[in-house]
């Protein structure tokens, strides 16, 4: 059987199908898990019955939609927002194409397109009615994650951070502090979560941007049709859990109530045992948490457990880490932090110019990517000096060119020598020279 390859949604479905497998859960929970409708988690544990791993592969991989519009439907619709329907909304603009042009087009693809050219903005709706939302059943469908800023070790320690996850379902917490509210500050207390109840199916959170961003998609994003993600959302999606932000302190309200237990019983506990710094609090805030969750924590509504197995072929500290792309120097060296690596002679060497990912750990250690494999390299403190070879041209025959004095030096000597002519003299034959006594001499 030929090599398959899947994304990590396709992992997860893989290991969820293999839970059913065992009757650990059924499929009304796996549908519940991944975020799907239990008509589609059928179809889906319909062809893997039938195909097994290869029938979890999405079957239009590589293949162009049969609905995508072309370029020119795209530029002409812009063109025509930019002048006659300048400012209509996406729903208006869409009826008036219908009614003025024959074009049918859904507003929604509508508003895409605007929203990318820059040419729509949404309109922000009033503040609405707030409802009372009911808990989640199941632990580890949704986890609550904040940060509380306060003066944990009174006001002579200033203000410090103490990240916060709540289940939603049960109640229990977990927490680490730090400085700010950094994104290796969320990785932490997350790698700490996964390591105790395995990965919850999603995160609520504010929209900070350690969480959310709102930067426009780089061109490798915007190839690869992806969404921009912050460092802490890219290493969510790796292990398949879904980041959903609030729009109110009110509507992830579980998190806030127990950021004010914290605020009113840790630094009571802290002031007990007189603990100053980050460090010793991080070292006792199991042991607390433990004991709010033995106080406060409830039973969730139902008792399937949606956590998942951290996928296989997945390290986490290959997944909690910053990730960034760096092009090699026609020394093969690479700048990353105002530091310099040199890559060492290897099999895999790639060529100059080709991009490499840098791959920071929270730990501090490094790790040099191409194209998935790894890279042997150590840290210089400078570039290598360029060694400039004399270049010693081979010894040749030398030979003067034609018009060389050296090749008429004969020709000269011979002209010089030479015995002049009774031409050259001016002179007659001496057989015609009179003889001053009268005789001719012949």
């Amino acid at each position: 059987m030929g090599e398959i390859r899947m994304n990590n949604k396709e992992r997860r479905r893989l290991g969820i199908m293999a839970r059913i497998d065992v009757d650990e859960i059924n499929l009304k929970d796996a549908s519940n898990i991944l975020g799907i409708s239990y008509r589609q988690a059928k179809r889906i544990r319909a062809r893997y019955r039938q195909h097994g791993d290869a029938g979890l592969i999405h079957r239009n991989r590589g293949r162009a939609s049969n609905h995508k519009y072309s370029d020119e439907v795209k530029d002409k619709v812009k063109d025509l927002y930019k002048g006659i329907y300048k400012g209509f909304g996406p729903v208006f603009f869409s009826e008036k194409l219908l009614e003025d042009h024959d074009m049918r087009i859904d507003h929604e693809t509508l508003r895409r397109w605007l929203i990318s050219e820059g040419l729509w903005q949404r309109k922000r709706k009033s503040r609405g009615h707030r409802s009372r939302r009911q808990r989640k059943e199941h632990f580890g469908e949704l986890i609550q994650m904040d940060g509380s800023f306060h003066n944990w070790h009174g006001d002579e320690g200033g203000k410090s951070c103490l990240m916060v996850m709540v289940d939603d379902a049960t109640g229990k917490t977990m927490s680490f502090m730090s400085e700010e509210e950094t994104t290796q500050a969320a990785m932490r207390l997350l790698w700490s979560w996964i390591n105790r109840y395995g990965v919850p199916v999603a995160l609520y959170t504010d929209r900070r941007n350690v969480y959310i961003t709102d930067r426009e998609p780089t061109l490798e994003e915007e190839l690869a049709g992806k969404a921009p993600l912050t460092v802490f959302g890219s290493a969510c999606e790796k292990l398949g859990i879904r980041i959903i932000p609030a729009y109110s302190p009110q509507a992830k309200g579980r998190v806030e109530r127990k950021n004010g237990v914290f605020q009113d019983r840790l630094v009571k506990e802290l002031r007990l045992l007189g603990i100053k710094t980050i460090g010793e609090t991080n070292r006792m805030l199991n042991s607390f948490t433990d004991k709010l969750n033995d106080r406060f924590a409830k039973e969730p509504a139902s008792p399937v457990d949606y956590h998942t197995k951290i996928p296989e072929g997945i390290k986490l500290e290959d997944v909690f880490c910053i990730e960034d792309v760096r092009t090699i120097h026609n020394d093969w060296t690479i700048k990353y932090e105002s530091r310099l690596f040199q890559l060492k002679v290897q099999s895999n060497l790639p060529p100059a110019k080709n991009k490499v990912t840098v791959r920071k750990r929270l730990d501090g250690s490094m790790q040099i990517l191409y194209r998935n494999r790894p890279l042997d390299f150590k840290e210089i403190s400078s570039r290598p000096a360029v060694v400039h070879k004399k270049v010693i041209k081979p010894k040749t025959k030398w030979k003067p060119a034609p018009d060389h004095p050296w090749r008429n030096y004969r020709k000269d000597i011979k002209e010089k020598t030479a015995q002049p002519t009774d031409a050259d003299r001016g002179t007659v034959p001496l057989s015609l020279t009179p003889n001053p006594k009268g005789k001719t001499r012949c």
